[in-house]
């Protein structure tokens, strides 16, 4: 399903024209970065160190081996690595077996912000994404602590409409 995505893609945006494609282990550096640079998922551990470096690659490789994800990076005009956001196709028995796709863990280079980025990204999800895989339904999850996160999915006609609740393992 993945696998039928016509990427790369191109995508304009107020930064400029952004390509979206598959990331590749040569992308771990940057992506590693990019999670980094974010203040919630460095507070959860994520931090450019190389030392993590083969955790993060198996990581990664067990992403892109899976038929039903997929990891993609979004580049801007000068190929630098500026966003990422994970897609997975759940086919589902609820809404008439509706299958949806699952966006996960949305990052624009905290540099790059503001400039349309995830606004065009989110946008390609949802209007060529989602027909592309054969999903109905296009969802994502959101730190509550995501205030602004959440306004931007709100603007972008995404619905508030569930509570999530996770644990951790072993606790």
């Amino acid at each position: 399903m993945l696998a039928d995505l016509a990427l790369p893609a191109t995508l304009t945006a107020r930064a400029g024209a952004l390509t979206v494609r598959r990331a590749t282990p040569t992308d771990l550096p940057a992506l590693m970065a990019l999670l980094a640079d974010d203040p919630i998922s460095a507070a959860r551990g994520d931090r450019a160190d190389t030392a993590d470096a083969a955790t993060y690659e198996a990581a990664l490789r067990s992403v892109l081996d899976a038929p039903l994800n997929d990891l993609l990076v979004v580049d801007d005009a000068t190929g630098a690595l500026v966003g990422t956001l994970q897609l997975t196709v759940i086919p589902g028995m609820a809404r008439r077996g509706a299958t949806r796709l699952l966006v996960e863990a949305v990052r624009v280079a905290s540099s790059r912000r503001s400039g349309g980025i995830g606004s065009a990204v989110m946008q390609w999800v949802v209007h060529v994404a989602a027909p592309a895989t054969g999903t109905s339904l296009v969802q994502l999850t959101s730190d509550a602590a995501r205030v602004d996160a959440h306004r931007f999915y709100t603007r972008l006609g995404f619905a508030d409409s569930h509570i999530g609740f996770k644990r951790t393992v072993g606790s």
